[in-house]
């Protein structure tokens, strides 16, 4: 099957980076939202991305224009319709992405692939909302998108070899490395990174050591080119207690518990760099310690 049309759901930070690298590979790719402002913010992120690709010689005004005009948007998710393959990048909510899931699968032709960006959501779980389930399988990107490497490739129990191959062959296209992952809550990716984040905010709730040394020592002592709670500022507070959520319910082992202090920031609204405060109040001028 080839690939030429691409729909990503979602326009959030993740959603904007996985369109942005489809259309700079040369796929048609419908961004599909429905919040109006977060789809108007995701276009309009993207074309000051490319921007400053151009102020810095990496591409030029004209290539510009040829990616942005191979992006589209829409607020329903009917415009999946026309899509190849489709890849589901709203927020790390089971019910919501199975109910999007089922609609996709009653929208888009039998032979198109049904991928999910989630980070900790088993892709059975996913695939089970379907018709469809040798065709569902995991594409994890790493945040900021357009920079990372990793694509994280899950397959469920049903995903069918031809549909793993094409997959991995697409990433390639993309200028990405598919890493295989078995389907557990977390896969790899998340099941390690989560616990020491998390064992940082507990750090911290216990008075362990202040926000800024935490992050220091971690950067400083074991090479991390950043901390661990600036780490979670840029992934979204909300995303790492929504992912240690799904560990700590699917593994049933209480390592992988939210720290007290991560649920309650969560519940101030303070969601990390997104909302303008999280562990660091970004939005006053406060920034985290850097590597060297």
């Amino acid at each position: 099957m080839e690939i030429f049309k691409i729909a990503v759901i979602g326009a959030g930070t993740m959603g904007r980076g996985i369109a942005q690298v489809f259309a700079q590979s040369g796929f048609d790719t419908t961004v599909i939202e429905v919040v109006p402002e977060q789809l108007k913010g995701a276009l309009g992120f993207i074309d000051k991305m490319l921007g400053k690709s151009v102020e810095k010689g990496k591409m030029t005004a004209e290539d510009k224009a040829i990616v942005m005009g191979r992006l589209h948007a829409s607020g329903e998710l009917a415009a999946a319709a026309e899509a190849d393959l489709v890849v589901e990048a709203i927020i790390e909510n089971v019910d919501l992405k199975k109910r999007v899931f089922a609609e996709l699968d009653g929208r888009c032709r039998p032979e198109v692939i049904l991928a999910s960006n989630t980070s900790s959501i088993p892709i059975t779980v996913l695939a089970a909302a379907t018709k469809r389930p040798d065709k569902v399988i995991g594409m994890h990107f790493m945040n900021p998108v357009p920079l990372m490497a990793l694509v994280e490739v899950i397959r469920g129990l049903a995903t069918s070899d031809e549909t793993t191959a094409l997959v991995v062959e697409l990433s390639k296209r993309l200028g990405k490395i598919p890493v295989p992952a078995n389907d557990f809550p977390g896969f790899v990716s998340n099941r390690v990174l989560m616990p020491m984040i998390n064992e940082a905010v507990y750090a911290l709730f216990e008075g362990v050591a202040t926000k800024e040394a935490i992050d220091q020592i971690m950067m400083l002592g074991m090479n991390h080119p950043m901390g661990p709670l600036t780490l979670a500022d840029l992934i979204g507070l909300d995303v790492c207690l929504a992912i240690l959520e799904v560990l700590h319910k699917g593994l049933g082992d209480d390592k992988y518990r939210p720290c007290p202090l991560l649920r309650k920031y969560v519940d101030a609204g303070w969601l990390g760099r997104k909302s303008g405060r999280g562990f660091y109040h970004y939005a006053a001028g406060e920034e985290p310690p850097k590597k060297g």
